[in-house]
């Protein structure tokens, strides 16, 4: 998110042009670090979602083409999805959701279910999408093969001369390197099919029902793109399982929660009926990896000199880095008991 201010006239004005006049009130609204969102009231007693797409990040027509075609896809189905009201670049305007909210922490083991339940949903009703293949809002981006390259250029050119303060954290992944490819190489050779993917799934993108406490929205849907669904599951574990926070120094501290990961294995494959045996074959595993890769996306801006990820302090990403390999290698010595899991949910379906 943006640090600038709006002035109220320039919301105004704003929302006049997509045709909405009697506005009563608009004010900063949620968590988001990307965008510049706002809750907009109106004297009709209509709300909505007024939001500026972040174009240092994305190219917003590009964005929104995507977000409405599978928008009106889950709809035309009878899903419940996001309601595009107006775009004018690079503002839009979403119908607000009423009667649910978000969390940004999974507190227990059941909102897990639930996240991994809706984001499941998500994907099996956009199975059937139909041509022409969505636009890659950011290319490669799960691409461990790829964000392996980028850390051997930040390495080599060692602008900030940090290589040398973190050579442990270089050799954890070069340890690692021979499986980082897994998945890019089952998707080449077809094993794994490429598939409409949400790409950041963590539980405050899922709106939950004020009532049942049930997901009934899958929202934030600027990277959804062609991907890979184990790239989607595996970024769940990552942040639904961890038992402290992204940035957490002390590493006793750090560490995969199994029962987190069971409920989240159960919610996804009580819907994911669409997965094929290599994608479940891979499940557990997609959680080590796409951490592991979100580490080294820590890791090397660290060595780029923090140029991508905002940060705090000087050694904030190389934290982050450490706290990910930690979670890497809680899996790592839990894998037996995660595969388990992913055999005995995949046979009671």
């Amino acid at each position: 998110m943006s640090s600038r201010e709006y002035a109220a006239d320039e919301l105004r004005d704003v929302l006049a042009g997509m045709g909405v006049k009697d506005v009563v009130s608009a004010a900063r609204y949620g968590s988001g670090h990307i965008n510049d969102t706002f809750k907009v009231d109106c004297a009709s007693g209509v709300s909505y979602i007024l939001q500026r797409i972040n174009t240092d990040i994305f190219d917003p027509d590009a964005v929104m083409s995507n977000i409405r075609r599978v928008t009106e896809h889950i709809r035309a189905k009878g899903g419940k999805s996001l309601e595009v009201v107006a775009y004018t670049r690079p503002w839009r305007l979403y119908a607000f959701i009423k009667g649910a909210h978000t969390v940004d922490l999974i507190t227990e083991a059941g909102q897990a279910y639930k996240a991994a339940s809706a984001f499941a949903g998500f994907q099996d009703a956009l199975a059937d999408l139909p041509a022409p293949r969505l636009v890659d809002i950011i290319p490669n981006f799960h691409n461990t093969v790829s964000r392996l390259a980028q850390l051997d250029a930040a390495r080599a050119a060692d602008v900030k001369g940090r290589a040398a303060s973190c050579g442990p954290e270089l050799d954890f992944v070069d340890a690692r390197r021979a499986e980082a490819a897994t998945i890019v190489e089952l998707m080449a050779r077809g094993d794994i099919p490429e598939r409409t993917t949400h790409n950041d799934t963590k539980i405050n993108n899922v709106m939950l029902d004020d009532a049942t406490g049930e997901g009934t929205h899958v929202i934030d849907l600027d990277t959804t793109m062609p991907g890979c669904a184990l790239y989607d599951f595996g970024d769940m574990v990552r942040t639904s399982t961890a038992n402290a926070a992204e940035d957490e120094r002390d590493l006793a501290k750090v560490y995969s929660r199994n029962e987190y990961f069971e409920q989240l294995v159960r919610g996804y494959l009580c819907k994911a009926k669409f997965l094929n045996e290599a994608e479940l074959a891979h499940l557990a595993f997609s959680g080590r990896l796409i951490t592991l890769t979100i580490g080294i996306r820590f890791l090397t801006d660290y060595l780029a000199g923090d140029v991508y990820f905002h940060t705090a302090c000087d050694d904030h990403n190389l934290v982050r880095a450490r706290t990910q390999f930690k979670m890497v290698r809680s899996m790592e010595e839990q894998a037996a008991d995660y595969e388990g899991i992913v055999r005995a949910v995949a046979r009671g379906r």
